[in-house]
């Protein structure tokens, strides 16, 4: 645990203590009295009320449309299903600046609705909800799917045969049991949608902001950070109790009904309702996932003269607007680089931690697990802020150093890489390793040669993750990122951010790139992925 723990202590703790610290504490004297005056300010009470509204809206919304999905990749078995899986989960591997640009040039000024029916939500909340549900539909379907699809089907027709009727049983057998997944589901969407910023930056504008993006605007445009720190706090608050309850809602899983192989529940759908449902979720499919990603593809193509590579080229050469300091171009090379270097830290670090949580146990142990998630949910703009702030003199004067950025994302791969590789290792027989110690193996040789060969695919799984998740890292990357190395990402948000026809087309072109890197590496993933029974994400 020693290295994870100073890893943490370092690049995650002492920026985020730093940052409260200057804002509660700026003459050397706490000011708690500024927590109070905060909250009480009726713009502060807008930002945490329409925070909590859209957090709630976008589970509620999200349940609804994913829970039909997650029940029919559960329960049917259809051509092209394992395809489809990838499909689904593409959004949430992607970036949410690129969500963001996904749903702009679907509804917003000049994109497919505002063309066809002069219709736009670029200028409302639903943009929000919905890029929100296409990013987290995959949470369900994965999460409550996962654990619907090892459910026994047998006992809820035992209870048929009991004279119990379909809804009545589904309702006291099935629902009961699938309880603590759908829970586990809705406070993890709750939880991505509470720190919600890349969405709201580009959907919400001046209108609507988040708790996250509160903090943005206080720190970047008004270095207000007395009013940073008190929200960082509020935020780290409202995380750390939803990171407690989902960890209840875990424990609760590990007691529901006897489980059975995937494939011995799932089977063709049969009468017209099962079809039509099938169809149904198809078509949400279709309309939700794909219609955004292909319309971003399309303007992409979509030049002033007609369809063509323009903005793509592009993309190669300096414009005179000076936004960037090299060519766009140079961005997809920046992103590849720091998200490998970004996956070494995270296997690493993560890989490491894993370990050290599989051989103990205890409250220190268990507090170290949960401190491993926070970085999913406290404020990725205050940690890329607290990198600038205090590592900037030896022995860690790392503000003009590549490796700032990596080890940024490494903080957000992290979490990926252990709750991917702890079930697997805590499934290895103690006894292998016992026995290879009688034999006379040193613990790394045991380590080598006893889990290594079982955990193999899952470190892949895991680095795949920690990849595509460093890919698309934003809030703190946009704070830390040198004007001559911008990632994807930060490249695509500059150009959003300025006027133009060739600024929104290159930022439409750098978005499908990200995309099909991101793609690709999920492609790869479901591949990879061997253990099918699993429930959890």
């Amino acid at each position: 645990m020693a290295l994870p723990v100073a890893f943490f202590g370092v690049f995650f703790a002492w920026p985020v203590v730093s940052i409260v610290d200057r804002g509660l504490r700026p003459d050397g004297a706490w000011r708690f009295g500024r927590i109070g005056e905060t909250l009480s300010r009726p713009d502060i009470l807008d930002v945490l009320g329409f925070t909590v509204w859209q957090a709630l809206a976008s589970t509620g919304l999200t349940l609804l449309v994913a829970l039909p999905g997650a029940y029919v990749f559960a329960r049917f078995d259809f051509p092209g299903k394992s395809v489809l899986r990838a499909v689904v989960t593409v959004p949430f591997v992607l970036p949410t600046v690129l969500v963001g640009t996904a749903f702009l040039a679907l509804v917003g000024r000049g994109g497919l609705t505002d063309e066809l029916w002069g219709l736009r939500l670029d200028t409302s909340v639903w943009a929000i909800l919905l890029a929100h549900v296409f990013f987290n539909y995959a949470v369900v379907v994965r999460t409550v799917g996962g654990l619907w699809s090892q459910l026994d089907p047998r006992q809820e027709e035992a209870a048929r045969v009991l004279g119990a009727s379909r809804w009545t049983a589904w309702r006291t057998v099935t629902l009961p049991a699938l309880g603590p997944a759908v829970a586990a589901a809705a406070l993890m969407v709750f939880l991505f949608t509470f720190t919600s910023f890349g969405v709201v930056q580009i959907l919400g504008g001046d209108a609507y902001s988040t708790l996250e993006a509160e903090i943005y605007r206080q720190t970047a445009r008004l270095l207000d950070l007395p009013t940073a720190a008190v929200l960082t706090l509020v935020q780290f608050a409202a995380v750390g109790a939803i990171l407690g309850v989902h960890a209840w809602t875990v424990r609760r899983r590990e007691t529901v009904l006897r489980l059975v192989a995937p494939e011995r529940t799932a089977r063709r759908p049969h009468g017209t309702g099962q079809w039509a449902l099938l169809a149904g979720v198809l078509l949400s499919v279709a309309l939700l996932i794909l219609l955004p990603l292909g319309v971003l593809v399309e303007r992409s193509f979509a030049g002033p003269h007609g369809y063509g590579l323009g903005y793509y080229r592009a993309l190669g050469s300096l414009d005179e607007s000076g936004t960037f300091l090299v060519p766009p171009l140079e961005a997809i090379g920046n992103s590849l680089r720091y998200a490998v270097a970004a996956t070494a830290i995270a296997v690493t670090i993560g890989g490491l931690a894993a370990a050290a949580l599989t051989r103990r146990a205890g409250r220190l142990v268990r507090g170290f697990d949960a401190l491993l998630m926070l970085p999913l949910g406290v404020s990725a703009v205050t940690v890329g802020f607290g990198f600038l702030i205090t590592l900037d003199e030896p022995p860690l004067d790392l503000r003009a150093a590549w490796i700032l950025v990596p080890l940024a994302q490494a903080l957000v791969g992290v979490p990926f890489v252990v709750r991917t590789m702890l079930p697997v290792l805590r499934a290895v027989d103690e006894r292998l390793r016992e026995a290879a110690a009688v034999l006379g193996a040193s613990p790394w040789r045991a380590w080598r040669e006893v889990d290594l060969p079982m955990v193999r695919r899952a470190l892949l799984i895991a680095a795949g993750f920690a990849f595509a998740v460093s890919l698309g890292e934003f809030g703190a990357t946009v704070f830390i990122a040198r004007p001559d190395s911008p990632t994807l990402p930060v490249a695509v948000a500059r150009l959003l951010g300025r006027p133009g026809e060739l600024n929104y087309g290159q930022a439409m072109a750098l978005s499908t790139i990200l995309m099909v890197v991101c793609a690709v590496s999920l492609l790869l993933l479901e591949r990879l992925r061997t253990d099918r029974t699993s429930g959890e994400f």
